[in-house]
């Protein structure tokens, strides 16, 4: 059963303009946002050879970028407007290669406080088998104010 409410009405349509235009990692990673509730976020990764390592299969590291990107999308519809998060820790298991087709990723905030947050990340191919399975701790910070604004 899935108990993430959605999103206020823009919400969601900001948050894709802002990863389109301002998040130039996802481009050359070719990351795309699916679907974002509060305290859920679904990713998606095409494969691509310039993802890969000189075996032919897709490096741990875009796999890593995927699955932490879901879940700070995740963590985004929970968090107040105003405030921030980055990454604290991440582990992540993977259980199988990424060589074709693509990848999505499936978050969720587990636990939220004050200060930190737990996310949960299940990564599969087309398929449905699991790839990788991470979890993530955040840190949030209250009213922090960015380069820009």
């Amino acid at each position: 059963m899935n108990t993430h409410s959605d999103l206020e009405p823009g919400f969601e349509a900001a948050i894709r303009q802002t990863m389109a235009t301002r998040s130039p990692y996802w481009s050359l990673l070719g990351i795309e946002l699916l679907k974002i509730k509060k305290g859920w976020a679904k990713l998606h990764l095409p494969f691509d050879k310039k993802l890969t390592h000189p075996y032919g299969i897709a490096h741990g590291g875009a796999i890593f970028s995927l699955a932490d990107s879901a879940v700070a999308m995740a963590l985004l519809g929970v968090v107040a407007p105003e405030d921030k998060f980055v990454t604290v820790e991440m582990k992540i298991n993977y259980l199988s290669t990424f060589t074709d087709g693509a990848l999505t990723a499936e978050a969720c905030i587990v636990h939220q406080g004050r200060q930190t947050a737990l996310g949960d990340v299940d990564v599969r191919n087309e398929a449905g088998h699991l790839i990788a399975k991470g979890t993530a701790t955040y840190m949030i910070i209250k009213g922090l104010q960015t380069p820009d604004g």
